[in-house]
């Protein structure tokens, strides 16, 4: 019985990156029913100025799962963002962002296997924002001074940003349950509880709280500044890290950068009975059509959608052809060559040629 999935080939590399992974993971063994649905920049006009129609929304919800390329989010102006109202109008709550150091790969860093656990829908990501010179930032400014509050310059543009136990109990909760299925030994609550008392300092209470009811694994908390300083100095130490939204976006693109960079960073985001599959990075306009930007990232989300559809075993597969191709370093995009110039770095459907090639050997 092939699975039905939705695919989101995305804009800017999106649709490129997409293909080279429906490549891969038919080539697992593994039967798919694809349902190719449009969003982002690229289809906006057909829709009436909406990057996210619909029926998007509709096809993910019928199916459960769903696999995506990387949507552009623009910067200062224009819609908010695309992957940001996924999450929000499918309550996709967690988000999980592997980053594990593959024999090979050009970083300082070696034996890094961490798990993010992003919360996904509340904190400043929330979207409750006034702009600067506003009449509704004023009256905010206004009752907050009418309160005993004081803003260092009026002339501000506000953003909210709530933390609730609703949503600190489920992401922490998701984090334990995630530690215990795949065999991980230690959960690690981030925040700025210090500063922030009465929404970091709520979320560490309540991760507090939940750590108690899940005391089968270790526990413990760090403040977000001290928690980056600590991957860099003993990455080692620690295994799943859950944190707030904002904290959550920042700190998976440093354990990025400490596993090779986003070309290999994967993620999913779940909710009750849903899952996108997506990568860490964006969609890099720039290089549409190119043939030029590593699909590894992507790829490696198409490998944790195997494992939740249960293909353990094609799962494997591709995560050691994919490993393979690394280590031989000869079929992999300039991103991943001594020098970002070298002439023997090959395209995208060319790194999708060489794990093929890789999961024949290993299917027969």
């Amino acid at each position: 019985m092939p699975h039905k999935v939705v695919l989101i080939p995305g804009d800017g590399t999106g649709p490129e990156l997409t293909e080279a992974t429906r490549r891969v993971l038919e080539a697992t063994g593994v039967e798919f029913e694809w349902e190719v649905r449009e969003a982002g920049a690229d289809v906006m006009a057909k829709y009436g100025g909406n990057p996210l129609p619909e029926e998007v929304l509709d096809a993910v919800r019928e199916t459960g799962v769903a696999l995506k390329g990387p949507i552009t989010t623009p910067v200062g102006g224009g819609f908010r963002s695309v992957n940001v109202a996924l999450r929000k109008s499918l309550d996709l709550y967690g988000q999980v962002r592997p980053c594990k150091t593959y024999p090979g790969v050009r970083t300082r860093f070696e034996d890094v296997d961490l798990i993010v656990v992003r919360e996904n829908t509340e904190d400043l990501y929330a979207g409750i924002e006034y702009e600067q010179g506003s009449p509704e930032a004023q009256e905010l400014i206004d009752w907050i001074k009418s309160k005993g509050g004081k803003l260092a310059h009026e002339d501000a543009g506000i953003s909210i940003k709530p933390i609730s136990i609703t949503g600190t109990r489920r992401i922490v909760q998701f984090a334990f349950d995630y530690a215990r299925r795949n065999g991980r030994r230690k959960v690690t609550a981030v925040h700025k509880a210090n500063i922030m008392k009465f929404s970091d300092g709520l979320y560490l209470r309540v991760a507090q709280e939940v750590a108690a009811e899940n005391d089968d694994i270790e526990f413990d908390d760090r403040i977000v500044d001290n928690m980056c300083m600590q991957l860099v100095q003993r990455p080692e130490e620690y295994d799943v890290l859950v944190l707030p939204n904002l904290y959550g976006d920042v700190l998976s693109d440093l354990c990025a950068g400490m596993i090779g960079g986003l070309g290999l960073a994967p993620g999913a985001n779940f909710g009750e009975g849903i899952a996108i599959f997506e990568p860490t990075h964006g969609s890099a306009p720039k290089y549409a059509g190119q043939n030029k930007v590593n699909p590894m990232a992507q790829m490696l989300s198409g490998m944790l959608m195997l494992r939740h559809l249960e293909e353990q075993e094609a799962a494997d597969n591709l995560e050691q052809a994919i490993a393979e191709v690394i280590r031989e370093g000869k079929s992999v995009t300039y991103d991943m060559k001594p020098s970002r110039t070298d002439p023997t770095a090959v395209g995208t459907s060319e790194v999708a040629d060489a794990i093929i090639d890789k999961l024949g050997a290993r299917v027969a």
